[in-house]
């Protein structure tokens, strides 16, 4: 336990990286995974703008990437980012592997969302003369914002844990303390601690995404 207490800077700092690298993560994951997923609804047979080819090739590349389990991507994609100059450990890799991972997971969360509009209101909205280009920008992600918002706070919990597991491979935040100051040291004080801290911030994400939601499906 007194271990615990002289490290309480360490977690302090272990604490805002995880929240870092997490929102980091999100903001370039969720908007690449939000482009993606409106092209996957957008150009599958009978959407908006059909077309099988574009379809197929989008399918593809996401049933390729997001069944990767995320402690094999870390590996896989360390030569990638080197490549890019970025180096293969640190909180800049741990950005780099989560975004890759949550924009492919993110993509499929949106267009399955996207699907939950009733196509009588898109039906309505081209009989008033609405574009496709309109309902498909400004209509449908309003009429799909609640199940958005689910999905995107779903996605945040993954975001936190993936930060977790990236302190394998030296990327900082929680799991790297927890690896280093508690798993290697024996020290349970310090592990459970970390858990502790993971679990206090997936429970404030997840009420706080709920709540949003819940605004959102009673306007």
């Amino acid at each position: 336990m007194d271990r615990l207490i002289d490290l309480l800077p360490q977690l302090w700092e272990a604490t805002l990286e995880t929240l870092y690298v997490a929102t980091a993560a999100l903001i370039l994951g969720g908007l690449g995974g939000l482009v993606l997923g409106m092209a996957l609804y957008a150009s599958r047979p009978g959407s908006l703008f059909p077309n099988r080819v574009v379809f197929g090739i989008l399918n593809v590349i996401v049933n390729t990437f997001r069944p990767i389990p995320f402690i094999i991507l870390l590996a896989a994609v360390q030569p990638l980012a080197r490549g890019v100059g970025i180096p293969g450990i640190g909180v800049p890799f741990a950005i780099f592997a989560i975004t890759i991972a949550s924009l492919f997971a993110i993509s499929r969360i949106v267009e399955q969302n996207l699907l939950t509009v009733r196509p009588g209101v898109i039906e309505a909205a081209r009989a008033a003369g609405a574009s496709r280009s309109r309902i498909l920008f400004r209509l449908i992600p309003r009429e799909a914002l609640g199940p958005l918002a689910l999905g995107y706070t779903f996605v945040v919990v993954a975001l936190v844990d993936m930060t977790a597991m990236a302190g394998a491979v030296a990327a900082g935040g929680l799991g790297e303390f927890a690896i280093n100051y508690g798993f290697k040291q024996f020290n349970p004080w310090v592990t459970w601690a970390a858990v502790l801290v993971i679990v206090v911030i997936v429970q404030a994400v997840q009420f706080l995404g709920n709540r949003l939601a819940r605004r959102i499906l009673r306007r």
